[in-house]
């Protein structure tokens, strides 16, 4: 098949969610309010409360909940066939991951800006909230930990991507000067900026720099890692206008400046899907296509995680109420669209089916590694731009991203950790630079607790995609608990977070078993506990919601 048929109808589907069902929803369902005041003005603080042009916010929002997830759970679903992954991309998109996003920030901006975790004791008791506050700081730092590995791999599969990645903060830091001291518009610093970050492409594809194989008798890998946590713990501490915004807001228009080399590209060259609509020969040990697809591809269709940053960050930056449609909802169109292209990379960027089989030998395999090759492969036939090059701009591009949520995930665990202590009462655990530091501590322990290289992430990353999309589900639970108090329809959060909910305990019950199987005795402790935690945050939601006497449909008036 051809690949602009895939592209064509793709990009139809989601761009008529944005221009159609998100309105519906923005106006009817969440009523979002012009007027409204909100937290980002009634706490500013210049730090972390900042009333935020709402294209900088959207291009903070984009790139951290994306990271490359919406890169690697297409790259890897596509083992089961196109047909399955983008249809769960196009879909899970309209229906799912904005409707998610756009409720979560709406949800939170209602509410002082309160993470979706906080909420959790007002409607539904102290208890629930524990757990899930636990649940939220497991999903952060498998987050922080696992991607902390995805950059670290690039930066040295990919020397030439070594100087753009850490240059993009430098870049960053002179477009927030730019756009908040110097009060320059937004046009001139998103040129220059988009301009400085592709020279520093060129350059590090002319100068690619790779570390020593030992630095005082520490590996390359392990400095990396290190480096990339002595990073994220300062970024996390700065104002939000010095560089988590800027930097954001400059990757988000960078990616789509990418994703329209890719499809311009393919437009040009019309390259072949060579993949199957459906995969029936697929390596041996291939899990099931349900329910593993609904949490392989999680960024992309719907993701927990996103929740946490809605409600975490984006909502104490969200300048007019009626912003969190392009914010929330918008930010979901540019992971869909993202997700798209990654699926078009990794079934349209191999020459044969043959050569497709050969990467992907095993369920995991291809990945980024994928989305790289095959996109490279399709720019370089398509634009004439040299596959080095190419394969420079899609890297850096795939590294960006996980590097701006490791910006917000370590911000995001500091929020956890204060929050903590609040409601304790232990007023060490409310300061930032204890929190930011506890925060890191966690994440190293992880990160060389599991594996003497700094990998560890990944050996509890198998739990992400459960643990994600039950997060998922849960704050729909808990923005369906907040319709049916104010008496709105619910069936437009219920439906969604029925089937993810139903998906994610499936999955979870299946990995349950198998690490059984294998006595991996940690992840099955660690899955048992968080389906444990999962479902008593579940029965205390349900029973809330019973409460209301919610409709399906029709409009009534809110309970007394």
């Amino acid at each position: 098949m051809n690949s602009l048929v895939l592209i064509a109808v793709g990009l139809l589907g989601i761009l008529s969610g944005w221009f159609f069902y998100s309105r519906f929803i923005a106006a009817r369902i969440y009523q979002l309010d012009a007027q409204f005041r909100t937290p980002a003005h009634e706490f500013r603080d210049g730090v972390d409360f900042v009333p935020t042009n709402r294209y900088v916010l959207w291009g903070h929002h984009f790139t951290s909940v994306a990271g490359a997830a919406p890169i690697v759970g297409p790259a890897i679903a596509v083992i089961w066939g196109w047909g399955p992954a983008f249809l769960w991309v196009v879909l899970g998109t309209i229906f799912f991951a904005g409707v998610h996003d756009m409720g979560a920030l709406w949800a939170s901006v209602r509410n002082r800006g309160q993470s979706i975790g906080g909420l959790s004791e007002k409607l539904l008791g102290s208890r629930a909230r524990w757990m899930f506050m636990l649940i939220m700081f497991l999903v952060l730092l498998m987050v922080n930990a696992a991607f902390a590995t995805v950059i670290t791999n690039l930066l040295i599969q990919f020397p030439t991507a070594v100087i753009p990645v850490w240059g993009a903060i430098v870049v960053a830091i002179g477009i927030g000067q730019l756009l908040y001291r110097a009060q320059v518009g937004l046009l001139w610093p998103t040129i220059i900026g988009v301009g400085l970050l592709y020279g520093l492409i060129l350059l590090g594809n002319a100068v690619p720099v790779a570390l020593p194989a030992e630095i005082f008798g520490l590996s390359d890998r392990v400095v990396w890692v290190l480096l990339l946590f002595l990073y994220a713990g300062i970024a996390s501490t700065l104002p939000v206008w010095m560089l988590l915004q800027p930097r954001d807001y400059i990757n988000g228009i960078q990616l789509f400046v990418a994703l329209g080399i890719i499809y311009a590209a393919a437009l040009l060259s019309a390259p072949t899907v060579v993949v199957p609509f459906i995969n029936d020969q697929v390596p041996a040990g291939t899990p099931p296509i349900a329910p593993l697809l609904f949490v392989t591809i999680a960024c992309g269709a719907i993701s927990g995680f996103h929740g946490l940053v809605s409600s975490g960050t984006s909502s104490k930056q969200l300048d007019r109420e009626t912003d969190a449609r392009l914010v929330g909802y918008g930010g979901a169109v540019g992971e869909g669209m993202l997700a798209l292209a990654a699926i078009v990379c990794a079934t349209a960027g191999f020459a044969t089916l043959a050569d497709w089989q050969a990467v992907y030998t095993n369920f995991g395999a291809g990945s980024v590694g994928a989305f790289v090759t095959g996109g490279a492969n399709i720019v370089s036939q398509g634009l004439g731009i040299p596959a080095g090059l190419a394969a420079t701009i899609l890297t850096v591009t795939a590294a960006l991203f996980a590097g701006t949520t490791m910006d917000t995930g370590v911000r995001l665990q500091r929020y956890v950790i204060q929050e903590t202590g609040a409601i304790t009462g232990i007023a060490a655990l409310k300061n930032g630079t204890l929190a930011t530091l506890l925060a890191i501590g966690f994440c190293l322990a992880i990160a060389f607790g599991a594996a003497s290289d700094g990998t560890g992430g990944m050996v509890i990353w198998p739990l992400f995609g459960t643990s994600n999309q039950l997060l998922a589900s849960l704050t729909l639970l808990m923005v369906t608990v907040i319709l049916a108090r104010l008496g709105r329809p619910v069936v437009f959060t219920l439906v969604p977070l029925v089937l993810v909910l139903t998906m994610a305990i499936y999955a979870l019950l299946l990995q349950i078993g198998t690490f059984l199987g294998d006595q991996n005795w940690t992840l099955a402790i660690m899955a048992l506990f968080i389906l444990g935690a999962a479902i008593m945050v579940g029965i205390s939601a349900v029973t809330a919601l019973r409460q209301t006497g919610f409709s399906l449909l029709a409009h009534r008036h809110p309970a007394e």
